[in-house]
């Protein structure tokens, strides 16, 4: 038979109670659905720690990056919007004791809701435009409101 997976909270109580009401193993797991080494498993956890919870969730590598990291890399990342994941990586890494890899960063980055993105691509203003434009705005700077409105503007060239 396959791993189903964890028993809920109230499935590890409907065991605790089951064996308290005076069911044997075969009884409790019949009723219930469970397997008998299941049955014999949370029972006798129930009985030398007091308690049903599951601690599968302490299990496997913990996280390089914590709550105070995933604040700090938001920051970095406020702070410079169009920074390179290479960047925030070794951003972060200058006052940490711990290094972390980009790998790790992007996997972080991702959990907080953050994807890579490119920037639209739009054209520069050439050097003849950019001369033309300063030279109109320094022309028409001490212009008063009363002269601008008897401008006509249109979307057109």
């Amino acid at each position: 038979m396959g791993k189903k997976g964890d028993l809920s909270n109230f499935e590890r109580g409907m065991v605790v109670g089951a064996r308290r009401a005076g069911l044997s193993i075969s009884q409790s797991a019949q009723l219930l659905g469970f397997s008998r080494t299941t049955i014999s498993r949370v029972y006798k956890e129930w009985c030398e720690k007091g308690k049903t919870s599951s601690m599968r969730q302490s299990c496997g590598r913990k996280c390089l990056v914590d709550a105070r990291g995933q604040r700090r890399m938001g920051r970095l990342i406020q702070a410079d919007r169009r920074a390179t994941l290479t960047e925030i990586t070794t951003r972060y890494n200058r006052g940490m004791q711990q290094s972390i890899c980009e790998a790790t960063t992007r996997t972080t980055l991702r959990q907080m809701g953050y994807n890579s993105r490119r920037p639209h691509r739009v054209p520069l203003i050439s050097t003849t435009n950019r001369k033309k434009r300063l030279q109109f705005a320094r022309a028409h700077q001490n212009w008063t409101v009363e002269d601008w409105k008897n401008v006509a503007w249109s979307d057109e060239s």
